[in-house]
């Protein structure tokens, strides 16, 4: 049985990472606090069983300490997040995963011992699914491709997950949700965890 984890990060340029953080922090301390989260990112998914494919904003990258060793690297391909993710999962499953999920760069309190449990809960579900406070999900697994769970969603809106779920459940198809974890968007966000870093 062959897993794959997705993990779907930006580029860290200045200026264009962790935009509604910047609002408040501005654009220098985003970006040093969007690299501390890609590398928590990058530790919890060594955590994890899995072959590892990372998919860049916009451009794959060698020296920012994701090894290629550890990591396959791919850039994003897509007219939007729903797109991109379709795309990266379609490419798992022809590689021939069974198992696959996704996880973005934004959920501190994610654990690689939680990785492995979403991976575990595809063996008995068609979908697994880690929500957020905020309408949204810190990940998405799945056992085989069903891009319909990524068309005519309103990305970075509260009714993500509910929209999700519904086009799960429109499948026929089961799904787990995993325990709720918060994602870090705004400065409130980041001061809530800032104290573990």
């Amino acid at each position: 049985m062959k897993s794959v984890l997705l993990i779907f990060i930006k580029n860290p340029v200045l200026g264009r990472v962790k935009t509604r953080l910047a609002r408040t922090v501005g654009d220098a301390e985003a970006l040093r606090i969007y690299h501390i989260l890609l590398e928590k990112t990058r530790l919890v998914a060594l955590g994890a069983s899995t072959h590892r494919w990372l998919f860049y904003s916009d451009k794959a990258a060698s020296g920012d300490g994701w090894a290629d060793a550890d990591f396959q690297k791919f850039t994003q391909r897509g007219y939007d997040l729903g797109a991109r993710m379709a795309d990266a999962f379609r490419q798992a499953f022809a590689a021939g995963a069974d198992r696959v999920l996704i996880i973005g760069s934004d959920c501190p309190e994610l654990t690689g011992d939680l990785l492995n449990v979403a991976f575990s809960q595809l063996e008995h579900h068609d979908f697994v699914l880690g929500p957020t406070p905020d309408g949204g999900y810190y990940l998405l697994g799945m056992r085989a491709f069903e891009p319909s769970v990524f068309e005519r969603i309103a990305w970075s809106t509260e009714s993500v997950r509910t929209a999700t779920l519904e086009k799960i459940r429109a499948l026929g198809k089961s799904c787990v949700l995993l325990p709720e974890l918060s994602d870090v968007d705004t400065e409130a966000d980041w001061r809530k965890f800032e104290g573990g870093f």
